[in-house]
């Protein structure tokens, strides 16, 4: 089924629809999550409020169908998981109260009658793909980039559809649709190599893009020694490496249980300071001594690569000073006090360096004879 091409829906009874156990989105890792499970993650962590004030004002609009696909005799809702539990709990009150739902309205008999058969779509899951796909990864209703690693997941290991397919199928870009798998599969694998859990991130947010994003750069592939051309794959990590991966894992998002915060604040400009920090051993070291990202990239950069950039920001700085004087001094005497002791921390340097430099062309000679 293409994006565009929506077949005819029929009424089929609420009782009959059951949420999609093999949606990674709402039931995670646990295939076997049962009813009860699933309408609580729904209700807890996607909203479902607002759509059920929705439903109750305005009641289920007939142009938005859900899918499902028939299975032992009844519809897994394939599409719509989020609509049919604030259905359900529009219509059952006992079910409102299981999951906490106090507050959503009570709504009449009549509406409750409205809503005993719903709009679907029939169809097998394999054949419909593409639109949830195409709706949910590049269209009107974008998840979030971690659902979408998620579906993407789901169609290439499950269903067996190329990466470059469903990047054709659902119009999106076959770059994104990569990068998005790899990182999923990076941090699938950290979960089953128990290095880490993203439950123990130390921030409620799951900036997931940090991961995605960082995969790309030379510095992050060096130290998980990923092979770019082969790693979008599942476990794309060498084993050797999976001690990394954990410990990387958690400079990008901290751990609760080892009560580490993350390195990266921001990811522009931290994931690229984190990036040059991993290209090199003492870097790398610093980190895992705690010695924070700043301190930790400038080990990384070098004390010779420190001194040239700090010696051409200082004259750069006496430039604009230089430019300013004429209206910006008053002879005030502690400016003057600092002039003085610029002058003589520069003759210093500067003599240091002609020592230096003397001493270096003596060892040359030494060394030549």
């Amino acid at each position: 089924m293409s994006p565009s091409a929506t077949p005819a829906s029929q009424r089929i009874d609420e009782q009959d629809l059951r949420f999609d156990a093999h949606n990674p989105r709402i039931a995670g890792d646990d295939p076997g999550a049962s009813q009860e499970e699933l309408l609580l993650t729904l209700w807890r962590d996607f909203a479902v409020d607002e759509l059920a004030l929705s439903i109750a004002a305005n009641g289920f609009f007939d142009h938005e169908p859900l899918f499902a696909a028939p299975q032992d005799g009844h519809f897994v809702v394939i599409e719509g998981n989020r609509r049919l539990a604030a259905v359900r709990l529009l219509r059952h009150r006992a079910l409102r109260a299981s999951v906490g739902a106090t507050d959503l309205p009570v709504i009449g008999k009549r509406a409750v009658a409205m809503l005993e058969t719903l709009p679907v779509i029939v169809a097998e899951r394999e054949d419909v793909w593409q639109y949830v796909g195409f709706k949910h990864v590049n269209g009107p209703q974008v998840w979030r980039s971690h659902s979408k690693a998620q579906y993407i997941a789901w169609v290439h290991n499950d269903l067996k559809i190329p990466l470059e397919e469903i990047a054709r199928q659902i119009g999106d870009k076959h770059r994104t649709v990569r990068r998005l798998y790899r990182a999923l599969m990076v941090l699938d694998q950290a979960a089953e190599a128990d290095v880490f859990h993203v439950e123990d991130r130390a921030r409620k947010q799951f900036a997931f893009s940090h991961l995605y994003t960082g995969l790309d750069y030379h510095g992050f592939e060096k130290f998980l020694a990923i092979n770019p051309e082969r790693s979008y794959r599942p476990a794309p990590v060498p084993k050797s490496r999976l001690p990394q991966l954990g410990q990387l894992l958690v400079w990008l998002y901290g751990s609760k249980s080892r009560g580490e915060e993350p390195v990266i604040r921001s990811q522009n400009p931290d994931l690229r300071v984190l990036d040059s920090i991993l290209t090199t051993r003492n870097g790398v070291a610093a980190l895992e001594r705690g010695l924070g990202l700043s301190v930790s990239h400038d080990i990384s950069r070098g004390d010779d690569a420190i001194f040239r950039e700090t010696l051409l920001a200082a004259r750069q700085s006496l430039q604009e000073a230089r430019g300013k004087l004429l209206t910006g001094y008053k002879g005030e005497r502690d400016l003057k006090a600092v002039s003085e002791d610029i002058v003589e921390l520069a003759q210093s340097i500067d003599a240091e360096m002609i020592e230096r430099t003397r001493g270096r062309r003596a060892g040359a000679r030494s060394t030549s004879r």
